[in-house]
C-alpha cells in the first residue's frame, strides 16, 4: 500500500511537471508570436541576392546580381500610397520621407569612389541590417587622401528585411573575399586597407584570419573598427530554436526577434532571429579560428589593428574586444580608442555603475601589447575631453588635450554612433533644411508617449560621434596617408 502510494504521488508530480513545462512552453509561444503582423517586406524573397555558391565569380558580375536584385525589389514591393499616416514614413512608399530611391544616391547598393593614381585601395563594410550609407563619410574623407574605395553592399542587406532571413555568414565572406580580389586590380601593389563596422568588423577580422592561410587572397596592411562585433551574447545561440519552433507550429512570427515599421531608409528595424544567430556563429566561428593561429605562432602577420569603441555597448561586447582579440595579438601596432562616459557629475550620478566596465582594469592589463587611448573628460567638473595614450606594457598615460568638448544632455556615445559625422544629413544633430526626407539624429523629441510612431528608446539613442573628425583623423594616420602627427 506504500509502495502504490508513492507511484501515484509520483506520477502526479511527472504529471505535474509535464503539466507545467507544456503551460510554460505555451505562454513563451503566445508571448514571442506577439508581434505586429508581417508585412510583405518581412516574408517577400529575393532570389537574386548574392550566396556563396552563386556563379559569380567577378566583381562586375556581382554588380550586375545586385542590379537584378534591385529591380526584383522594386517589381515584389511597391507601396504607392503617401496619404496614408503610416506609410508616409515607411522606406518602401514610393515619394515617402523614407524613400532612398527619391534621393540623389541611394545609399543601400554597393558604390565605388574611384581614384586614377590611387596610394592605396581601402574596402568598407558595413554593419548588420545597415548599409553602405553607414561608411559612406570615411570613404569621401579616404577618397580625399587619394584611397580607391569601395562601399560594399554586404548580401542580406539594403533591400528588405526578408532577406536577412536567408542569409549566411559565409554569403557575406564569400562577397568579401570578391571585392578585395577586385581592389587589388585596381590598387596595384599599392596597400590594401579595410574599415568595418560592427558585423563588417567582424567580416574584416575574418578576411585578415582567412588570408593568413590562403596565399590566394591579397593581403590587408592595416585595417580600423568600429563598434567592432567581436563578442556579443551567447544568448543568440538559442535562437535557432526560437526559429525551429515557428517551422513547427508554423508561426512565421517566431522567425523575427523584432517586427517595427520600416522608417529608416539605410537600415532595417524588424529583426530576423536568423541575423542575430549568424553574427554568433560568425563571432565563435572568428574566435576559434584566431586561438588556432595563435596557437602555432601565425597572428605575427595579422595586419595592424585601430579599433574604435564606446565604452558603453549595449549591442557588442567592449570587454570581448580585448580578451577575445587584442589581448591574442602580438605587439604590431594595434592601437584600441576608446570612449568613455560623459563623467561630468551633473550626469554620472545618474547611471547604473554596473553598466560601466572598468577602464583601470584595461590600462593595466599586465599583457597589453596595444596602444590604448582613453577619450575622457579633463575633469568630473568638465565637459571638455582629452586623450590619455597609454603605449604597450606602459600605465602612466601622455595627456592629450584635443580642444573637443562633450555635447550638452548627451551621457555616453553607443554602439551605432560612432560612423556619423554630427553634420549628417540623416543622423546628425540638426534637422536637415529638406523637408522631403526623414531626419533621425535629434537627440530627444519632447512629448506625450505613445504617440510616436518610432520608438521613443530609438529617439534618445545617440546616433552620431562629436568626436567623428578626431577618429577619422586616427584612420587616415593608421593607413599611413599623412606624414603629420594626427593630434596636435
Amino acid at each position: 500500500m506504500v509502495l502504490s502510494t508513492a507511484s501515484y504521488a509520483f506520477k502526479a508530480f511527472l504529471y505535474g511537471v509535464v503539466g507545467a513545462t507544456i503551460m510554460l512552453l505555451v505562454i513563451a509561444v503566445n508571448f514571442l508570436n506577439d508581434k505586429p503582423e508581417l508585412q510583405v517586406w518581412h516574408t517577400v524573397d529575393l532570389d537574386q541576392e548574392f550566396v556563396a555558391d552563386s556563379d559569380v565569380a567577378t566583381f562586375a558580375e556581382y554588380l550586375a546580381l545586385e542590379d537584378r536584385l534591385f529591380q526584383q525589389l522594386d517589381e515584389s514591393i511597391e507601396c504607392v500610397n503617401v496619404e496614408d499616416s503610416s506609410t508616409s514614413i515607411n522606406r518602401y512608399t514610393k515619394r515617402s520621407l523614407s524613400d532612398p530611391s527619391a534621393w540623389e544616391t541611394n545609399w543601400n547598393r554597393t558604390f565605388e569612389l574611384k581614384r586614377e593614381s590611387p596610394r592605396c585601395g581601402v574596402l568598407l563594410l558595413h554593419g548588420l541590417t545597415d548599409a553602405p550609407y553607414s561608411l559612406r563619410a570615411i570613404g569621401e574623407r579616404l577618397s580625399a587622401e587619394g584611397a580607391y574605395v569601395i562601399g560594399l553592399r554586404i548580401p542580406g542587406h539594403g533591400t528588405a528585411p526578408a532577406a536577412l532571413t536567408q542569409t549566411s555568414w559565409q554569403d557575406m565572406a564569400a562577397a568579401v573575399r570578391i571585392a578585395m580580389r577586385h581592389l587589388r586590380g585596381k590598387v596595384g601593389d599599392q596597400p590594401l586597407y579595410m574599415v568595418g563596422y560592427s558585423n563588417g568588423a567582424a567580416l574584416s577580422v575574418r578576411y585578415a584570419l582567412e588570408s593568413i592561410e590562403d596565399p590566394s587572397l591579397p593581403k590587408l596592411d592595416a585595417m580600423a573598427l568600429l563598434s567592432p562585433q567581436i563578442g556579443i551574447t551567447a544568448m543568440a545561440r538559442f535562437a535557432v530554436w526560437q526559429a525551429r519552433v515557428g517551422d513547427w507550429l508554423g508561426l512565421d512570427k517566431l522567425q523575427w526577434q523584432t517586427v517595427l515599421p520600416e522608417y529608416d531608409p539605410y537600415k532595417y528595424a524588424s529583426f530576423p532571429v536568423n541575423a542575430g544567430m549568424q553574427a554568433y556563429h560568425l563571432t565563435l566561428a572568428n574566435r576559434v579560428h584566431l586561438s588556432k593561429l595563435a596557437a602555432h605562432g601565425r597572428l605575427n602577420s595579422f595586419p595592424p589593428v585601430l579599433a574604435c569603441q564606446s565604452v558603453v555597448d549595449s549591442t557588442v561586447s567592449t570587454a570581448a574586444l580585448v580578451r577575445d582579440l587584442l589581448i591574442h595579438l602580438p605587439e604590431r601596432g594595434h592601437h584600441l580608442l576608446l570612449y568613455d562616459i560623459n563623467r561630468c557629475v551633473q550626469i554620472e550620478s545618474l547611471l547604473i555603475s554596473r553598466k560601466v566596465p572598468d577602464i583601470v582594469q584595461m590600462q593595466s592589463h599586465a599583457h597589453r601589447l596595444y596602444t590604448l587611448t582613453w577619450v575622457t573628460n579633463q575633469s568630473p567638473t568638465r565637459a571638455m575631453v582629452e586623450a590619455r595614450v597609454y603605449p604597450p606594457k606602459v600605465n602612466e598615460p601622455e595627456i592629450v588635450s584635443l580642444k573637443l568638448k562633450w555635447p550638452r544632455n548627451v551621457y555616453s556615445l553607443s554602439h551605432i554612433a560612432l560612423p556619423f559625422r554630427e553634420d549628417d544629413g540623416l543622423y546628425g544633430a540638426r534637422f536637415g533644411d529638406d523637408p522631403t526626407r526623414i531626419h533621425l539624429g535629434a537627440v530627444a523629441i519632447r512629448g506625450e508617449k505613445g504617440v510616436l510612431a518610432i520608438s521613443a528608446a530609438d529617439m534618445l539613442r545617440q546616433r552620431w560621434n562629436p568626436f567623428y573628425d578626431y577618429q577619422a583623423a586616427r584612420i587616415v594616420d593608421h593607413f599611413k596617408l599623412n606624414s603629420r602627427v594626427v593630434v596636435d
